[in-house]
């Protein structure tokens, strides 16, 4: 993935150069770079909603936009090692450790949405309906029942760790699985499995008509999920286009995006996928 992100890298310094030999076109360096390398969840690019924001971005800004979705831990570790230029993610302790080193800087909430337990419908755990995840986790531990994990340091993977530690389970055996995937082949996963997973529900509402399983348990408070924006510091790298990702993190807070954040999806699912949070705190924030 280092590899895509210096090629994209590449590519862009090579228009630059060429550019850079007209006079008056494009100063030298990243300040006059025009290509913005966006590090993102793979929940984001699976519901669609970058396919709408980006082009409207890049129209508004004259800015084209190299998309990598991964699992946020490695988006955040890309743009770390300044890789990328900004950052969407959804992983809010692991960003703060980030904006604390002074890698990553200015995390603003964008939006929110919230994550479901997901599962098969013989419930063979018995947690449909609970409203508590923490007990749900368990029952599904007692039971031994069939559990895939995405396991690739995604914020959805952050969440589940959490949630098992707060349960007092340590998953291991033959009943846990890590697919070591995105959140999409992870729903295929459980469904041909028939076992439990913890999903984002934009994505799942996204794909619940072709792979993924129902949902057992929403609504628990634990289950918030929230998306944020972090500019990369100039200091994470030579190729660094600090400007470009400042442009894209103010447009994602911008009334035009957070507009089509709060209409996405209506149309097709009858409610949107996620609610805009710009300017919230945290303790604010409501899928």
């Amino acid at each position: 993935m280092a590899a895509l992100a210096w090629g994209v890298r590449a590519l862009a310094g090579g228009i630059l150069l060429a550019a850079a030999l007209l006079p008056g076109l494009v100063g030298q360096g990243a300040a006059g770079a025009t290509t913005v390398i966006l590090a993102t969840t793979t929940s984001l690019q699976d519901s669609g909603l970058l396919d709408v924001l980006v082009p409207l971005f890049e129209k508004r800004s004259g800015h084209t936009v190299k998309s990598i979705a991964v699992g946020t831990g490695q988006a955040l570790a890309l743009a770390s090692r300044g890789e990328a230029d900004v950052v969407l993610a959804h992983a809010p302790a692991l960003e703060k450790k980030y904006e604390a080193e002074g890698l990553l800087l200015r995390r603003r909430l964008v939006m929110a949405n919230d994550f479901v337990l997901v599962g098969p419908e013989g419930d063979p755990a018995g947690i449909r309906g609970l409203a508590s995840a923490i007990e749900a986790m368990k029952r599904i531990a007692a039971a031994r029942a069939r559990f895939v994990s995405r396991g690739d340091r995604s914020g959805t993977h952050a969440l589940e760790i959490a949630l098992w530690k707060e349960a007092g389970v340590e998953p291991r055996g033959p009943w846990y699985i890590e697919s070591g995937q995105g959140m999409a082949q992870t729903l295929g996963i459980a469904r041909e499995r028939g076992a439990y997973t913890l999903a984002d529900r934009a994505t799942h509402v996204a794909l619940r008509q072709r792979v993924a399983p129902p949902v057992l348990v929403e609504g628990d408070r634990r289950l918030l999920n929230l998306y944020s924006v972090l500019e990369v510091s100039p200091g994470a790298g030579p190729r660094v286009n600090a400007a470009g990702g400042r442009a894209f993190a103010d447009f994602m807070l911008a009334p035009e995006a957070q507009a089509v954040i709060r209409a996405f999806g209506a149309d097709r699912h009858g409610h949107p996928l996620f609610m805009p949070a710009a300017g919230k705190p945290e303790a604010e924030a409501r899928p």
